[in-house]
């Protein structure tokens, strides 16, 4: 593998910012390679595309190998049938693939959270992804994104009827959140998926939260801001 290329590790392909982020990656001439880490084979071939079907429940060390790791993971309650089994998706395997990845040399974790994360809850949802954000961070990578989006705008392969209403009401209420409410506004999933590959691309070492409303500004508008 020539020096100045690249190998990206991607989980969560299939989700809605997931499926956003693989062509990107295909795309972007930095990498030689992406692995998706999958339960089932993507119908989409690419010559830089590794489709490795891969279980979480007992994960291989030496298939968790690359430069960086983009984390789309993620699942619902309904979807996991429990909050164990939500927070074993949401929690224990993006913190697992963090410590392999590390293991084996991974300096850059870019994570798609969630709006209003934090440990300081009783909301499970938000709990799980805020205790995943604090022990990713415990890891100590070099450079470690978390993307904290709204309300996540986009077609989805599954219908959720929840979802499509909150959707509905966002749009409506987008034009009224301004100033400190803009952050709850809703957020497109490509723009989220774009704003990964922008990170991927500094190297500053740093623990980086882009709360929504910064996630479509790129590293220059941030600085000026």
């Amino acid at each position: 593998m020539a020096k100045d290329k690249k190998t990206a590790l991607l989980l969560g392909a299939t989700g809605l910012i997931g499926s956003q982020l693989l062509p990107l990656l295909l795309n972007e001439a930095r990498y030689e390679k992406v692995i998706a880490l999958v339960r089932r084979p993507l119908p989409i071939q690419h010559p830089k595309l590794q489709n490795v079907l891969f279980d979480y429940e007992q994960p291989d060390p030496s298939i968790v190998k690359g430069d960086e790791v983009f984390c789309c993971l993620g699942t619902t309650l309904k979807k996991a049938g429990s909050k164990a089994a939500q927070y074993r998706v949401d929690h224990d395997y993006p913190l697992e693939i963090g410590r392999l990845a590390l293991a084996n040399g991974v300096q850059t974790y870019l994570l798609v959270s969630s709006i209003g994360a934090t440990t300081n809850t009783s909301n499970f949802y938000l709990r799980t992804k805020g205790e995943l954000e604090k022990d990713l961070e415990n890891l100590g990578f070099n450079r470690l994104v978390i993307l904290r989006p709204s309300v996540l705008l986009g077609d989805r392969s599954e219908f959720r009827l929840g979802e499509k209403i909150g959707i509905g009401l966002v749009s409506v209420l987008s034009p009224l959140l301004l100033g400190s409410l803009k952050k709850y506004r809703g957020i497109h999933a490509k723009t989220v998926a774009e704003a990964m590959i922008r990170e991927a691309r500094v190297s500053e070492p740093e623990i980086l939260i882009l709360e929504s409303d910064k996630i479509g500004n790129t590293p220059v508008q941030r600085a000026r801001g």
